[in-house]
């Protein structure tokens, strides 16, 4: 995937610092707490995944020392908040690496900071698992170490693609993505999937977050016959404003793309509350309920579990079970023999179906993206209760 002239500075610092800092992988002590260390954006900007994160890594901790931890090794996680911000990435991790000693590093949460951080963790071959989807992260040979919990952006893609072609039957498409690197990036993979899977993509623009009149993109989108528009934008405003110009013109076109259209945040930024239905954000079948409002069963065991413990009320499920996931997995390299940071890795690649929450992950050592892409399905965007949505109809 295409990266930013940003983020390509980033990798390159973070590359320049992996060859000036360089460890071994050392043995593992066998007494004493196993360390977790957890790079997390517990403040700023891009701080609201990070805390549900942590909220499920902190459940998974106390709940596997509650129960005599790991062949009687207590859990321990430390914490450090990157706020975000690369360079705080970078020197949090190096910290954990030489200081601390980690056995090994769940986190960090978002792609900026893991680009940076990524040929650190590989150089000192420290475990590290995290949820970022942009592609390049995940390299079985740059980055033996490395392993993605939640799907990468081509998986998104294609449960975009799959929901707008196969289930909306729409022949023809409008792609719409913001003017980051992120969203260029995402309107041209896009693009080049539908196009691939027969579909006529009929218009496609790139457009400024901030741009307060989406009218003139969204009556180019319906004067070339578009019959779903496919968003790929982080802005929940712009979001909601591409929501509010497609009621005032009347047009009842299905929007269907990234998870940020389901936000809590564009509640208070529509004109009114229908101007939210027909709209499909990025969602996973672990976290969607049917029409009956029940979930999948091991999810609505994890969540009966959560009751009184853990409000799901301002976070997502999923958020919430990839981080007790995270350190399920690290944990389970323990209980499986892991002495080394080698041996964690090898257990990592042995995975298979691994029954976590979230997801079955299952890795190998040529494939890191441990996520099953049939599990990535759309969500009513509206929908949202208790951190979870109803699947977009047309599932079976």
């Amino acid at each position: 995937m295409k990266t930013t002239r940003r983020e390509f500075a980033i990798g390159t610092a973070a590359t320049a610092a992996a060859s000036a800092f360089s460890l071994p992988g050392p043995a593992i002590a066998q007494a004493g707490p196993i360390r977790i260390g957890w790079l997390a954006a517990l403040t700023g900007p891009s701080s609201a995944p990070a805390i549900g994160f942590d909220r499920g890594a902190r459940f998974a901790i106390e709940s596997i020392n509650a129960a005599g931890g790991v062949k009687g090794r207590k859990l321990e996680m430390i914490t450090r908040d990157t706020q975000g911000d690369p360079t705080k990435a970078v020197n949090a991790t190096q910290e954990m690496i030489s200081q601390l000693k980690v056995n090994a590093v769940w986190g960090p949460t978002n792609s900026g900071e893991s680009l940076a951080i990524t040929p650190i963790m590989a150089r000192a071959k420290m475990p590290n698992i995290h949820p970022c989807v942009i592609d390049s992260l995940i390299d079985p040979q740059k980055f033996p170490n490395a392993f993605r919990l939640s799907p990468s952006n081509t998986q998104w893609d294609d449960a975009v693609r799959g929901y707008t072609v196969k289930i909306l039957k729409a022949k023809k498409v409008a792609v719409i993505g913001d003017t980051t690197g992120y969203g260029v990036a995402a309107l041209k993979a896009s693009v080049a999937g539908l196009k691939k899977d027969g579909a006529e993509v009929v218009y496609e623009a790139n457009i400024d977050a901030t741009q307060p009149d989406l009218t003139p993109d969204m009556l180019r989108a319906k004067n070339a016959g578009a019959q779903a528009i496919v968003v790929w934008s982080t802005s929940t405003g712009m979001d909601a404003r591409l929501f509010n110009t497609r009621a005032t013109m009347g047009w009842d076109v299905a929007f269907v793309g990234h998870p940020s259209m389901s936000s809590g945040d564009i509640k208070g930024l529509l004109d009114k509350p229908a101007n939210w239905e027909k709209v499909y954000a990025v969602g996973y079948r672990s976290c969607s309920y049917d029409a009956n409002g029940k979930l999948p069963p091991r999810s609505a065991e994890f969540v009966a579990r959560l009751k009184g413990k853990i409000d799901l009320g301002d976070t997502l499920l999923w958020w919430v079970a990839g981080g007790y996931d995270a350190i399920n997995l690290v944990a389970k390299a323990f209980e499986s023999g892991a002495s080394s940071h080698e041996d964690i890795i090898k257990y990592w690649n042995t995975v298979t179906k691994f029954p976590g929450v979230f997801g079955d992950y299952t890795y190998t050592p040529t494939e890191h993206n441990g996520y099953p892409g049939n599990d990535v399905v759309m969500s009513a965007a509206s929908t949202a209760k208790d951190g979870t949505f109803q699947l977009a109809p047309g599932y079976t």
